[in-house]
Parts: C-alpha cells; sequence; structure tokens
C-alpha cells in the first residue's frame, strides 16, 4: 500500500510538473504591443511624425533604445548613435568640436541633440533630411562616423535571440530588415521629449521665474526671439550668421545641399532647449561657452552678402548686447534645461 502511495504520488508530481512547464511556455506571451504615449505642452508646435506610417509602440521604442545603443551598426562594432549622443549632455558629444566616429575619424559637424525630434520638419545642420525614419542611415553609412551598410548591420544582428525576440515583439516576426530597423530607431528617437524645464513649469503656472530670469527672458524675447522662437526656442529656418568659412572642414551648410550661392554659410536655426548641457556650440563647435556665443553675436558677426537680415539692423552688426545684458540672457537660458530628460532610465542604455 506504501509502495503504491509513493509511486501514484511520483506519477502524479510528474504529470503537473510537465504541465507547469507547458503552462510556463503558454502562459508567457510576449508584452502586448500597446502604443506608446508621447505627451506635450499645448504650447508645442504639431507633431511633424507620421505616427499612420509608423506607429510609435512600447515595444518598437524599446527595440529602437537597444539599437540605439548597438555598436554592430557600425563598420567595426564600437560606433553607436549613442557614442556620439550621449545623454547627460542632451545626447550631444560632448568636450568634441565636432564627431569622431570609427577608427577616430574626424567629422565636419558637431552633433546636434537628439530631442524633440517628432516636431521638427527637417533633420541635420543642412537640413538634407525631411523624414525621422530616414535620418539614422546617414550617420550609419557616413564614412567619417559609422561607416557601414544597411546589409552589413542586418547580418551582425538577425540571429541574435535577443534581437529576434525583439523584433518579434515590435512587428509580430523575427523578420530583421532594414526599414524596421530605420522606423525603430525613429520610434525610440520621437519619444524622446523635453519639456519639463523651470521654463515648462513657469509656462504651466507650476513655479516662478526669478527677477533675474524674468528680466534674461525680456532681453531674449527682444533680442534673439526673432529665430529662436515658440515652445522648441527654433523657428527652424536656415541663416547666415556671419561666421567664418572653416577651411579645415568647408562646410557651407546648406549650399552643400542646394549649389546655390545664397544658401553659402546658411544653418539651422538649433533649438535652444538643454543648451545648458550641450557645449560645445555652432555647427562646428567653434565655441564652448555661451558667453563666447554671445560674444560674437555682440562683436564679431561677419558682414558679408547674404548675412542674415536680423543681424544688420539699425546701421549695426551683430546683436546689441553689453555684459550685463548677456548674463541675464545666460541666467534665462538655463531655466530651459530639463534635468528630468538627461537622467530619464527610459533613455538610457
Amino acid at each position: 500500500m506504501t509502495k503504491f502511495f509513493i509511486k501514484t504520488v511520483l506519477a502524479l508530481g510528474i504529470i503537473l510538473l510537465s504541465c507547469t512547464s507547458c503552462s510556463d511556455e503558454v502562459m508567457q506571451p510576449l508584452d502586448k504591443n500597446e502604443a506608446y504615449d508621447l505627451r506635450f505642452p499645448s504650447y508645442f508646435p504639431e507633431m511633424t511624425f507620421d505616427k499612420s506610417a509608423n506607429p510609435v509602440t512600447k515595444n518598437g521604442v524599446e527595440l529602437g533604445r537597444k539599437l540605439f545603443y548597438e555598436g554592430r551598426l557600425s563598420r567595426n562594432n564600437t560606433i553607436s548613435c549613442g557614442f556620439c549622443h550621449i545623454q547627460e549632455n542632451a545626447f550631444t558629444h560632448h568636450g568634441h568640436t565636432v564627431s569622431h566616429g570609427v577608427d577616430d575619424r574626424i567629422g565636419i559637424r558637431n552633433a546636434p541633440p537628439i530631442q524633440n525630434m517628432a516636431f521638427l520638419k527637417r533633420y541635420m545642420w543642412d537640413g538634407v533630411i525631411h523624414n525621422l525614419n530616414e535620418q539614422p542611415i546617414i550617420p550609419m553609412t557616413d564614412v567619417n562616423e559609422m561607416d557601414s551598410s544597411m546589409p552589413e548591420a542586418i547580418s551582425k544582428i538577425k540571429d541574435d535571440p535577443k534581437y529576434k525576440k525583439l523584433f518579434s515583439a515590435a512587428y509580430g516576426d523575427e523578420n530583421v530588415t532594414g526599414e524596421r530597423i530605420l522606423k525603430a530607431l525613429s520610434q525610440f528617437m520621437a519619444s524622446m521629449i523635453s519639456a519639463d524645464s523651470k521654463y515648462d513649469r513657469f509656462k504651466q503656472g507650476k513655479e516662478s521665474l526669478t527677477s533675474e530670469e524674468s528680466q534674461g527672458m525680456a532681453l531674449f524675447n527682444q533680442k534673439c526671439s526673432s529665430c529662436h522662437s515658440g515652445g522648441l526656442f527654433t523657428d527652424e529656418s536656415f541663416r547666415n550668421t556671419g561666421m567664418y568659412y572653416n577651411n579645415q572642414f568647408k562646410d557651407a551648410g546648406l549650399h552643400r545641399v542646394t549649389l546655390n550661392q545664397s544658401d553659402w554659410m546658411k544653418f539651422r536655426v538649433p533649438s535652444l532647449r538643454n543648451v545648458e548641457y550641450t557645449a560645445p556650440y555652432m555647427h562646428d563647435g567653434r565655441f564652448y561657452t555661451l558667453e563666447a556665443v554671445l560674444n560674437f553675436y555682440s562683436d564679431n558677426v561677419e558682414d558679408n552678402p547674404n548675412l542674415d537680415p536680423q543681424l544688420k539692423q539699425n546701421n549695426h552688426i551683430g546683436i546689441a548686447m553689453n555684459s550685463q545684458e548677456k548674463q541675464l540672457i545666460i541666467t534665462f537660458l538655463k531655466t530651459l534645461s530639463d534635468k528630468g530628460f538627461i537622467t530619464n532610465p527610459k533613455f538610457a542604455e
């Protein structure tokens, strides 16, 4: 009786164990791929990112995050998007005037911040890219950046079990394609919304500005907002701001795209959000401090045939500012710093 009982218990245990393992396989489906909530303030511009062509989902954003920090997208497996776009510096390449890529090759431009990309109409300093889904192909294939190709990148990750799971979770199957890589990366970039600075809390009636910050805002609105306007602090125009042509990099901005002489040395007006974190400044990183930037605009703007009209008003070249006004403007600019954005674990490796 005892032997029979023991055998019965053992048999039942084996059946239960096997049922449990079957149950684990069946009861652990991939997380439901829900829509990712892209929240932003009412004073932001209308979103340009086409969610109908590339729905932003939780699993798509997670796949994009993994790819953003994936060195295998580069030729020598060392350079990821996150290598030149560092979170603590609002996703810029801090300390480098221009970006360094594979084999420590030097590019020609300062890495712009990655933030609020879902609201922009054009990308890159020269605006050559009009669709965020296409933007990552430029650094991936540039000889001085990641120096790879999409087929090469696909071959390196397509058999990785981690990516098989991630692609299946995001797209319904394990198939790794160039289009899916680009769309996942753009979903991640679309999710990178910076909108919780002191200025934002002021705009929303949650916090007050100091006297110096308020004075700086008034001066900023008077002297800077004709170009750095709106919720993103850029009108997204292309302007010649009187900077000398840098013979080291031979970059004339929009002219490289259009070959139109009237576009010589015109560059996109950058957003000033998180500008406290994004030194060095300008397309070639020529200025390392905000003081140096404002000193340039007050004293060193070079007149030329297509200098922006905003910089030659009232028979004056540049922007008239004294030292005190500059410091007040910088005090205001620091209210655009979003500490939560540069420390948010959702954007980290």
